[in-house]
């Protein structure tokens, strides 16, 4: 990927790493990999970092989609909403991990994701800017570049991606819509275990009802903030748990092998041409089979 940027006046016998830095907006990281390899040019031409610019130059970084990785590709079936040359967006199913851990060495999302680019003839890490629990489905997106990784994150620490999810929990919610505003902290002795503890981050996660059943919702969840297991663990402070939630659930259920909980919706700016992309993805089979055990 090359991106050009044109020096205005405002630039005017700046050097190359202020406009980097600034209106080009790399991260350190990132230019420091694009000097080793000689990708920073000034009108076509090899640059330093400590150069001046002057009005009309054209300042362009190549990024390089070669990059080596230690994760296996799979030959495995992926389902993708939106793709360009700068990321991919994919509808992760339930019961899959997203990247390679201990636990979870092969049938990742991430391995079906890089087969898929191997035979696109991109060979690039895998970058997931949002990350879901392996029984949480929906929406997963996936930088091409280190470039476009450090504009989406930065996006998302700025609290400018928007991200809903939709979960069935058990009960219906008083009031039908507001904002559930609960620290969340690791729990003592557990690796994967969140509590709600005063000594925890602030979360906040806004909720409304979409359609209630004898006993059950449909809730669409909308997080400001990005906790593991947030969704979860609110919904349980609430009395309201997600069906099928193993570890934050008492109450059995033999309608879903999996916390009722998909990533539907993700918005966000294009980090090259600022468009704002609205990614979809609609209810798993498996949620609407609970739904409609309650018709």
């Amino acid at each position: 990927m090359r991106i050009d940027f044109q020096v205005t006046e405002e630039f005017d016998q700046k050097k190359v790493y202020n406009i980097l830095r600034g209106p080009m907006k790399l991260s350190d990281s990132l230019i420091k990999k694009l000097k080793k390899s000689d990708g920073i040019l000034l009108n076509g031409s090899s640059v330093r970092t400590i150069d001046m610019v002057k009005t009309g130059d054209i300042l362009s970084v190549i990024i390089s989609d070669s990059e080596e990785t230690s994760i296996t590709p799979e030959n495995i079936p992926i389902s993708i909403i939106y793709e360009d040359d700068c990321f991919i967006a994919v509808d992760k199913p339930p019961h899959m991990v997203v990247h390679p851990s201990a636990g979870h060495q092969t049938g990742t999302l991430a391995q079906g994701v890089l087969w898929y680019f191997h035979k696109q003839g991109l060979y690039t890490k895998i970058r997931p800017i949002n990350r879901l629990d392996r029984d949480t489905s929906g929406i997963v997106l996936i930088a091409k570049n280190a470039y476009v990784q450090d504009q989406l994150a930065k996006q998302m620490q700025k609290n400018q991606v928007f991200k809903a999810y939709l979960g069935i929990v058990h009960g219906i919610f008083e009031p039908a819509s507001g904002t559930i505003r609960l620290p969340i902290a690791r729990k003592e002795g557990s690796t994967m275990e969140r509590i709600i503890d005063s000594s925890g981050y602030d979360s906040i996660t806004h909720y409304e009802t979409i359609k209630t059943y004898t006993d059950i919702s449909l809730v669409k969840f909308i997080l400001e903030t990005g906790r593991t297991h947030q969704i979860r663990i609110h919904s349980k402070a609430m009395g309201h748990p997600l069906i099928g939630d193993w570890l934050y659930s008492g109450i059995p259920t033999n309608l879903i092998d999996r916390q009722a909980l998909h990533s539907h919706q993700l918005s966000f700016d294009h980090p090259i041409t600022g468009k704002r992309i609205e990614l979809v993805s609609d209810l798993p089979e498996d949620m609407k089979k609970v739904l409609e055990a309650y018709y």
